[in-house]
This record gives C-alpha cells, sequence and structure tokens, in this order.
C-alpha cells in the first residue's frame, strides 16, 4: 500500500505556451505506475528563475516520501548552478522524490519501498538530475544567445520592432479584472502570466485600456 502522494508539476515559460500541455502523458503514466496525482500546481513562468510561487507552493505541501512528478527534468529547473544547488537542497531536506518521464532512473522510486533500492536508485538519480539540469540551463543559454544575436541582426539591419503587445489578450484580461476575478482565476482561465495580468492592471489604473 502507498503512503506517499504524487503531486504534478507543469510548467511553461511564456503566455504563450500552454503549460497544461503535457497533462494527459503525466496522467497515463501515473495510472500506469497505480498512482493516482493528488494536485496539479500549473504556471507560466521561466524554469531559470528559482522562486516560483506554484512550485514552492508544492515543496511547501509536500512530506518526506511524497512524489513531485514532472515530464522533464528541464521543467522543474533551467537554473544556475548556484540557484540549482539551492533548490535541490530544498527538496532533498525535504525528502522528496523527483520523478521525470525523461528520467528512467527515477521511474522505480513510485514503486520500490526496500531501503537500499531507494538509496541506491536515489544516489542514481541524483547523478542523472544534475546532468539533465546542466544541459537544460546550457540550452537555455544557447536559446537566449542565438535569440540576442537574432535581434542585434535585425537591429542593424532596420528590421526589429521588439514584440508587438498581443492586444486581444489584454482586452479578455481587462474584461476578467473589471468582473471582480482574481489573478489565479484569470491565469487559469487564459494560461497567461501573473506578470501580463499586473501588467494589464496598472494600464488601466492609469489611463485605461482601449
Amino acid at each position: 500500500m502507498h503512503t506517499f502522494r504524487v503531486y504534478a508539476y507543469l510548467r511553461a515559460s511564456t503566455d504563450e505556451q500552454d503549460a497544461e500541455r503535457a497533462k494527459e502523458g503525466l496522467t497515463e503514466f501515473a495510472q500506469g505506475s497505480g498512482l493516482k496525482i493528488s494536485t496539479w500546481f500549473i504556471e507560466n513562468e521561466s524554469g531559470a528563475k528559482l522562486h516560483r510561487p506554484e512550485l514552492f507552493r508544492l515543496l511547501d505541501i509536500a512530506q518526506p516520501e511524497d512524489v513531485l512528478l514532472v515530464e522533464q527534468v528541464d521543467r522543474i529547473s533551467r537554473l544556475n548552478t548556484v540557484d540549482w544547488e539551492t533548490l535541490k537542497s530544498i527538496i532533498k531536506d525535504k525528502k522528496i522524490r523527483i520523478v521525470a518521464l525523461d528520467l528512467p532512473t527515477s521511474h522505480q522510486l513510485m514503486t520500490t519501498n526496500d531501503e537500499f533500492t531507494n538509496r541506491m536508485l536515489g544516489a542514481l538519480n541524483d547523478m542523472m538530475l544534475d546532468m539533465l539540469a546542466a544541459i537544460a540551463r546550457k540550452d537555455y543559454e544557447d536559446r537566449r544567445r542565438r535569440q540576442f544575436q537574432g535581434i542585434q541582426k535585425a537591429k542593424k539591419n532596420g528590421k526589429y520592432k521588439g514584440r508587438p503587445d498581443d492586444i486581444e489578450l489584454q482586452d479578455k484580461i481587462a474584461e476578467l479584472l473589471e468582473n471582480d476575478k482574481t489573478y489565479n482565476q484569470i491565469q487559469h482561465y487564459l494560461g497567461c502570466s501573473r506578470a501580463t495580468i499586473a501588467k494589464v492592471s496598472k494600464k488601466i489604473k492609469t489611463h485605461g485600456l482601449n
């Protein structure tokens, strides 16, 4: 009989990405392991940022031996080395087990109760987590560098106009704010970030939104 809970964490970096895209895959994986996901934690925040509200809410709620389930390790971390060590220390101190679909060494952590096996798998899993977290960070830095180079080239050629505002999204946010919806409710309805909601809210308070 399993005495731990499984908490699923879904993350996307921007408003335009669907953080819930991996929900079906995680549900099928948990069911295939004979387990049920207790709670979903969903947010649109960069994986390169340490303090993410929903991730830390999960870590606050989770108890020792509970499982933090993700599609890929980069959903948890695109962090630099210092921040990754900080996050890893918090997870380790709470004795939470990370299980990722792209990390096969972690899958058995959901089903085994043998102490020796758990320790061996845990040691191997920690090593693989570090490796994948480092790869995720390098991928993040490479993409940022290519993006910067592209912007610089566009500016040089007089073709860069910056990122346009999503007027349709802003109108929807404004309407929900005017109907007294909370930030959490708006995030759930529209899948946008709190930063975008705050931007619209400030715009309304300052000079209204056309």
